[in-house]
């Protein structure tokens, strides 16, 4: 997706009931840290399922500047052949990260532990973006911030050291990214480095650095047991290692919850990563009253994977609570959708990440409920959601601010609603889900131009 493309409005109708079985795109989260990881691996990474969006393409593309080459041998079948800690070259041009907000945060994690220099930049979204929460631990890793946008937003250009500064880092928020940067900063530091987390974010970089060969170390942390101190001990040799990318929750989720509230509707969702630390969305759905049921739980890639029924169900409000939110944090968007169509009021805690989001998400989802007739009311960093355990009005036209998770989210939303929904621009929904239109078409689902 060019950063100057036409807006593409579509729109969602009511109609009939969703009937089929799909497989969603291979997780964003894990395509990234594959290309990443291969990159700082010697010899050959071959990935299968790698999401073919557009944030993962530039965090490849950031990868190849960066000295990786790579082959495509098919549709989500890829070759990336790695450089080796240290031996990353600096890259010609700047990194270009369109709206990949994960691949760039990484990547600055990458940089800023190794002797090389590279500028980062991106789209009207990411230079929105808030970066001085990887830029500090970095710095204290030994990064040189060369130069910033103000706010410490990219374009920004990173120096990083001929070894990083090993450290204790606990995070100030519950993100995976800050974990994730210091971490792959830390892979080229002599000793150890810990993050410490309040709240537990999704695993993917601990499991990921593991299975190319690195040591790394998690025990629980804090009074409650609920956070964790993950520790890795530096300058590690990483080889080239075989990765099945599983489906990504987070995409799953909109016909999931499309096939909750069309009356009638049932479907199949195959090979969905059921990482704990990812179903924060179905726990929620369940205890609201959806139809559920997990079929072939298996292993892949180093996941738990299953498929999943989905059947349409008559939902109620619940209270969701704060600590959950690392576990859904891109699905809020989506639930709050679901909340619009049970019976009851739906509080969503804790939200605050979702302010610093592709769009200050909170804002924009509230925005395209009142455009469509939706009660709620913002607290705080809490979302509370009105149902009667009827379809709400629908009608309005949504303003999507260049953030996939919205697009998809509304479009969901006007399946059900009583009129028709519209969304100001879909074109960035190819970031994460390329394949939305067709797939959800397949359903039977009335969206389109």
């Amino acid at each position: 997706m060019s950063h100057d493309s036409e807006p593409t409005p579509l729109s969602a109708a009511p109609g009939a009931p969703l009937r089929g079985r799909l497989r969603p795109p291979g997780d964003k989260s894990i395509s990234h840290r594959a290309m990443i990881l291969g990159l700082l691996s010697i010899g050959e990474t071959r990935v299968e399922g790698l999401l073919e969006g557009d944030d993962v393409l530039r965090t490849a593309a950031a990868a190849r500047a960066l000295g990786a080459s790579m082959e495509r041998l098919g549709e989500g079948r890829w070759v990336v052949r790695g450089v080796g800690i240290g031996g990353l070259s600096d890259p010609a041009e700047t990194l270009d990260f369109g709206n990949a907000g994960t691949g760039s945060r990484l990547m600055m994690g990458v940089v800023g532990g190794q002797p090389v220099t590279a500028t980062f930049d991106g789209d009207a979204s990411l230079r929105s973006r808030p970066m001085r929460r990887i830029l500090d631990p970095l710095r204290l890793m030994g990064t040189q911030v060369l130069a910033e946008a103000e706010g410490g937003r990219v374009p920004l250009t990173l120096r990083g050291p001929r070894e990083a500064i090993p450290i204790r880092y606990e995070t100030p928020a519950a993100s995976a990214q800050i974990k994730s940067a210091v971490l792959l900063a830390g892979l080229n530091a002599p000793g150890t480095t810990t993050v410490i987390e309040a709240a537990a974010t999704r695993d993917h970089t601990e499991r990921m650095l593991r299975l190319f060969g690195a040591e790394v170390s998690v025990t629980p942390h804090g009074p409650d047991g609920h956070g964790r101190a993950v520790a890795l001990t530096g300058q590690p040799t990483l080889r080239g290692t075989e990765v099945v990318v599983p489906a990504d929750p987070s995409s799953a989720a909109f016909p999931l919850v499309a096939a909750l509230i069309v009356p009638g509707s049932e479907i199949t969702i195959e090979g969905v990563m059921m990482n704990p630390l990812r179903t924060g969305l179905i726990t929620t759905l369940i205890e609201m009253g959806a139809d559920i049921e997990r079929l072939r739980e298996r292993e892949e890639g180093g996941e738990t994977v299953a498929d999943l029924r989905v059947r349409a169900s008559r939902l109620k409000g619940v209270d969701v609570p704060a600590e959950r939110a690392p576990a859904m944090i891109d699905e809020y968007p989506v639930l709050a959708v679901a909340a619009a169509f049970a019976q009851g009021t739906t509080r969503m805690n804790g939200l605050h990440e979702l302010r610093v989001k592709e769009s200050d998400r909170l804002a924009a989802v509230a925005a395209g409920l009142k455009a469509n007739g939706v009660a709620h009311l913002i607290e705080g960093d809490d979302l509370l959601v009105h149902g009667d355990g009827t379809a709400p009005p629908g009608g309005g036209t949504v303003t999507t601010h260049l953030d996939h998770r919205i697009a998809m989210a509304f479009l969901v939303m006007g399946l059900a609603t009583a009129e028709p929904v519209t969304v100001d621009d879909g074109a960035m929904i190819a970031t994460s889900f390329p394949s939305f239109l067709p797939t959800m078409q397949a359903l039977g689902a009335g969206i389109g131009e």
